[in-house]
């Protein structure tokens, strides 16, 4: 949902999209998938680039990644880690963003990166992104300006809603859960957030959930 909100930003401020999808062995990997070819032929979005860095999976360590590792109740009150979380995802996902940024000669890469997750997830903050701003200019070739991009970083869930009704961004095909591919679970910490935003936006959430 924030990235597809995100991407609704970038369609509104860029002359051309580009989008990026990246598997790593998630248990979801099929249905994100799809969300992300149904978003990008809603925006008519040509240039897309799937990679897979299943080596995450490998290193373990996350319930999105490791089957013996349960994907645990939500908990949006806890400042704990959530067993979600997947180690420097995001720095990996930047990583390749980057190195596509520069061969295409694209001037931002938009993430939706949502610190009201950052709780959890240290990957999301904006100190992290403003660090990693700094080695992209270390680390490509002289005269290269690729910005990070975060629009809804600093918004909660119910603004993101919001934004997303205004913006007209397809939220019917955005895939919010952690753990099933048919219909959402309605328990992770990743389906009680977008039901918390969808609920305190007063909009009704077009996913179907078990409970």
């Amino acid at each position: 949902m924030d990235s597809c909100v995100t991407a609704s930003v970038a369609d509104r401020e860029a002359d051309e999209l580009a989008f990026l999808h990246v598997s790593y062995g998630q248990r979801t990997e099929a249905r994100e998938r799809k969300a992300f070819n149904d978003i990008a032929d809603y925006f008519g979005v040509e240039k897309r680039l799937e990679v897979s860095i299943a080596h995450l999976a490998k290193i373990g360590g996350s319930s999105l990644t490791d089957e013996a590792i349960e994907v645990a109740e939500a908990d949006l009150e806890s400042d704990d880690i959530p067993t979600s979380y997947v180690p420097f995802r995001n720095a990996n996902l930047l990583c390749i963003a980057v190195s596509w940024a520069e061969v295409i000669v694209a001037p931002s890469i938009y993430i939706g990166a949502v610190a009201e997750d950052s709780s959890g997830y240290p990957d999301c903050r904006p100190e992290f992104f403003s660090a990693f701003q700094a080695m992209v200019a270390e680390g490509t070739r002289p005269g290269t300006r690729i910005s990070i991009r975060t629009p809804v970083i600093q918004l909660s869930k119910a603004e993101i809603v919001r934004m997303g009704m205004e913006l007209k961004a397809p939220l019917e095909l955005t895939w919010s859960c952690y753990r099933n591919e048919e219909l959402a679970c309605g328990t992770c910490d990743s389906c009680a957030l977008r039901l918390r935003g969808f609920r305190d936006a007063g909009v009704d959430d077009p996913l179907r959930y078990e409970v």
